[in-house]
């Protein structure tokens, strides 16, 4: 059985917080409807366009949609209607597999308990909310729109519409904030009991109004390891598993879409700016919102919609697929999915396996990266158990360093 996973793409936010560099700006719902109704043509013409079958998908047996994600942005932006209008549109395109996973983001403060339960009743079972503190004057130097209780507030609404699968986004490292105030969020969370937690350290980006503005100082490099060995200490003593570099979940509830992109599971991306990887290929969603709705009238109807096509709505020639609507095509060669397979599966602390390896790849692992592991074992970094690869507790500490290193030369 061939399965695939689906990201969905909502650009909208009510403000754009000071550290994202995410595709994302605040709109109107005039088009915010716009955009959805648009999203709802791109999935009915996308089984013709990404190459799995050509025609048909929904009617063929072998091919079935496991995960759906729809991120942003600010998903929970939407109206209960328009998000069942989208779902309900993916249902009649493609086979969603019984039992799929479906997520959502949801941001506090945009939600209320009546919204959820429509969520949840148009199929969502996995949300995914964006609290990254519960420390008030950390939440305005970050500038998100809600506080901390308004986050408490909508995890507890959530358990009320009925989700048993929540993650909890944290943010560390925060400008002025120290390990122990770290431990305190993390504490906090975890009281209220959540399935899975993911657990980020700020980056700040190139860009974005942290990369201009006067900050209280960064945490010492110091003071950042020490957050994030608390991270890993205070989750475990509430029973969370890390199983992957920032992500940690109760037994079982491990976030089955994100592990897709970890171990090369085939995703489509739907909606503006989204990749996809289907087979060997990698491809994206233009990420300009005129260009995205010209592409998609001139999609819909049959004709070419790729960047140097005529832009008059009358006289394109047909559409030819891939190449027509997709930008960044890209045909990953043999090398790339090795390096992939490696630096990716490497995020997880399973880590990877070498039979796996051998069966995609045609190699024993060590006739591709023996070098490589021979020095990363020795040095303590990686451990090879029962066929597995992975890294150990210090090459977590180290995962850059020693997953670059899988990059051939």
């Amino acid at each position: 059985m061939r399965k695939i996973s689906i990201y969905i793409h909502i650009p909208f936010c009510i403000r754009k917080c000071l550290y994202c560099d995410f595709l994302s700006a605040p709109s109107t719902p005039d088009c915010i409807e716009q955009y959805v109704r648009a999203l709802e043509a791109e999935i009915r013409f996308s089984p013709d366009l990404n190459g799995l079958t050509g025609a048909g998908i929904p009617d063929h047996p072998e091919i079935q949609v496991d995960t759906i994600f729809l991120g942003g942005g600010t998903p929970s932006l939407l109206t209960p209607d328009q998000l069942e209008r989208i779902l309900t549109t993916v249902r009649e395109s493609y086979r969603v597999q019984d039992g799929a996973e479906i997520s959502m983001e949801v941001n506090p403060g945009t939600a209320d308990l009546e919204r959820l339960q429509a969520y949840r009743g148009a199929g969502i079972n996995r949300i995914s909310i964006g609290v990254q503190s519960v420390d008030d004057a950390e939440l305005a130097l970050l500038g998100r729109i809600h506080r901390a209780g308004q986050a408490e507030k909508i995890f507890r609404e959530a358990r009320q519409a009925g989700f048993d699968n929540i993650n909890i986004d944290l943010m560390s490292a925060l400008p002025g904030q120290t390990a122990d105030r770290w431990e305190q969020n993390l504490r906090t969370v975890c009281e209220w009991g959540p399935e899975h937690i993911s657990a980020y350290s700020l980056i700040i980006e190139e860009g974005t109004p942290f990369a201009e503005i006067n900050l209280p100082p960064l945490p010492s490099e110091e003071e950042d390891r020490l957050m994030y060995h608390r991270t890993q200490t205070v989750l475990a003593e509430y029973g969370y598993q890390r199983y992957e570099i920032s992500n940690y979940a109760r037994p079982g509830r491990a976030c089955r879409h994100n592990c897709g992109y970890w171990t090369g599971h085939e995703y489509l991306g739907l909606g503006l700016g989204a990749s996809s990887l289907i087979g060997d290929r990698r491809f994206k969603v233009t990420a300009s919102m005129p260009e995205y709705l010209r592409r998609i009238r001139l999609a819909a109807s049959g004709r070419c919609c790729g960047p140097d096509s005529n832009s008059s709505d009358s006289n394109g020639p047909e559409l030819s697929g891939l190449d027509s609507y997709y930008e960044d095509i890209q045909q990953l060669t043999l090398r790339d999915r090795m390096e992939e397979f490696m630096f990716l599966g490497l995020r997880l602390t399973e880590g990877v396996s070498e039979a796996e390896f051998r069966r995609r790849f045609g190699n024993p692992v060590d006739a591709v990266y023996g070098p490589v592991l021979a020095r990363h074992t020795d040095g303590g970094l990686l451990e090879r158990t029962g066929e597995r690869i992975r890294l150990t507790e210090k090459g977590l500490d180290l995962a850059n360093y020693v997953m670059s290193d899988f990059l051939l030369d």
